[in-house]
């Protein structure tokens, strides 16, 4: 097995190989290493928090009122701190996980940088 390459799209260095293609556990981008890749960035994603704040991807952010999970005998409280956000398109255009809830999906207005 060939050195393991940070992810082309988003850096990670969380990559592994399957078969001849290296693949991204991150953002799931997949590349050939033999090729010389030149991915576009997605830095054009441009998400603002609820005060005007740019959030890039490995912020941390703090959510600013109650917000209730289908499902969930609770809400997520107001003040929970998430770390290492991950931007993506679309209206839920945030990327997280929460502890004690998991992997969610929340709106940029909800939030605020921490």
């Amino acid at each position: 097995m060939s050195e393991i390459q940070a992810c082309p799209k988003c850096k990670s260095e969380f990559t592994y190989q399957d078969q001849d293609l290296m693949i991204c556990s991150q953002c799931f981008h997949e590349w050939d290493p033999k090729e010389e890749t030149t991915v576009v960035s997605d830095t054009s994603i441009k998400v603002l928090d609820s005060n005007g704040n740019e959030l890039i991807d490995g912020d941390s952010v703090i959510i600013i009122k109650d917000l209730p999970v289908k499902g969930a005998p609770k809400p997520i409280k107001a003040g929970t701190k998430v770390k290492n956000i991950h931007l993506s398109e679309g209206d839920h255009n945030i990327s997280c996980k929460i502890d004690g809830f998991g992997s969610m999906a929340l709106k940029s207005e909800f939030v605020r940088k921490a």
